[in-house]
Formats: C-alpha cells, structure tokens, sequence
C-alpha cells in the first residue's frame, strides 16, 4: 500500500499551552499569498486549546519568514543553533488581532529593522575665546583600550538627549544637562557590533576642576580626562577622535551635522 501523503501544514503541543506549527515545502510553492491563507486557518485552530502558537523558520528561508509574517505571528527573535539558526514567529491568544490598527502595527514593529542608538556629550573646559584650544571631556574605558566621549546606549523608548545625560550621571557622576544636537554620526558594523547612531549633544564649558567630581563607575570607566586634540588622536580610535572634530567644528557652524565615522 502506498503510503499515506503528509499533511501540508500541521501543528502539535510541544509545552503546556503551546502548540508548534511547521508545514512542507508543497505549501509554501503555492505561493506565499495561498499560504498565508492556510496558516492564519491552521494558527486559529491552534489557538482554539492552546495558548501560543509558534513556527521555527530556518533564517535563510525569506518566503517562509514572509509567510509567517503576514499570517499574524509576530517575530521573537533568532535562536541560534548547531545545524543552524532559525527565526522564532509566535502568536499569542490574547494578540491584538492583525486587522486592527494596533495588532497591525504591533505586527509590524516585531519585524522592521531597529537602529541602535548611542548618545554622546561633547563637554569642554573653555570656548576658544581666549585664543586657548579647549579641552575635551574623554573617557577610558574598562573594556577597550580606546578613549571616547562620556555616553552611552539609548534604552527602549527613551528620549536620546535624557539617556545621554542619565549615562554621565550614572558613569561618571555628573549631573549635566543635554544641549543642542551637534551632530548624528553613523557607525558601520565594527568588531562584532551591529551598526548604530550615534547622537552627540552639547555638554557646555564647564572648569578643568570639574573632573575631581567625577566618580566613575568602576565596571565601565577607568576613569575621565580633559584632553587636547592631539591626545584624542593619540588616545581614541581614528574614527572617535573623527567624530570629536566634527562635533566641535558643528558646534562652531562651520562642519557638517550628519557624518559616517565622523567623516
């Protein structure tokens, strides 16, 4: 006898109130609109005993992605594994449905690409009026070798110019208030890091006292100098001390506001 045909899409209880979803390449070449027919009917039916209903997507496999995307299950994230990584789409049965304004936007935030934000503080120790080269407010750091300005990464649905002035506070023990935006400098993908934004604010002219106030963090900083140009040449990366020029030459109206690697 022949054997029985395989279902195209099936689902099963992998944990308590959980059910997984897979389903056969036979389904995904009727094109990915058909599809997505068929698992929204098979996610529903899931969900009638089941609190969750997830699929594992292998990560190179975009019509399978698109696929679940468009049935309603939101992205999760990659779990990484041995024989490969794969994308985690779940829905759970209190989901805002997907032809609602918010389930559709919550839909789509789980799978739109999300910029990292960094916040940075240009604080000096003078304005040049007196013909002197202000000092910059640098950093170093526990954790790699090079010097940078005082900052941080911006938190989920924080405003960049609080999170700056919340991470000199907490590293540094400064209470300094955020100026204007001097410049937004975009960072490639660099050492193992995905690219990300990198906001410089004003921190204003403050005395070369103020460094004997700082009380640095001891996971994150060494601790922090006011330093010349040419000490932050010698002591940041290239593209740091790139950055700290086009921050000051913004501040003096005459550089750009928008630089890659502080070019």
């Amino acid at each position: 006898m022949p054997e029985p045909e395989q279902p195209e899409i099936s689902h099963w209880t992998v944990d308590d109130g959980t059910a997984r979803l897979t389903w056969t390449s036979d389904l995904t070449e009727r094109g990915w609109q058909a599809a997505v027919d068929v698992v929204r009917r098979q996610v529903a039916a899931a969900l009638t005993d089941h609190e969750r209903v997830e699929v594992k997507v292998a990560i190179d496999d975009p019509d399978a992605q698109r696929i679940a995307t468009w049935s309603g299950l939101r992205r999760e994230g990659v779990q990484r594994g041995r024989a490969g990584d794969v994308v985690v789409y779940a829905r759970l049965v209190d989901d805002t449905p997907v032809h609602e304004p918010g389930g559709f936007r919550a839909l789509l935030n789980s799978f739109l690409p999300r910029k990292r934000g960094i916040g940075q503080m240009l604080v000096r120790d003078g304005d040049g009026s007196d013909g002197a080269e202000p000092r910059v407010l640098m950093c170093n750091l526990t954790y790699k070798t090079d010097w940078d300005l005082p900052g941080g990464v911006v938190e989920v649905g924080e405003s960049p110019r609080i999170a700056v002035s919340r991470e000199v506070e907490e590293e540094l023990d400064l209470t300094i208030e955020a100026g204007a935006l001097l410049l937004t400098d975009w960072l490639p993908p660099w050492g193992g890091w995905d690219d990300a934004l990198c906001l410089v604010f004003d921190g204003g002219v403050h005395p070369p006292s103020i460094v004997q106030q700082v009380v640095p963090q001891a996971r994150e900083i060494k601790t922090a100098e006011f330093l010349t140009l040419a000490e932050v040449d010698d002591r940041a990366a290239d593209f740091t001390a790139r950055r700290v020029r086009a921050a000051l030459a913004s501040l003096a109206g005459g550089g750009p506001a928008y630089t890659e690697s502080g070019r």
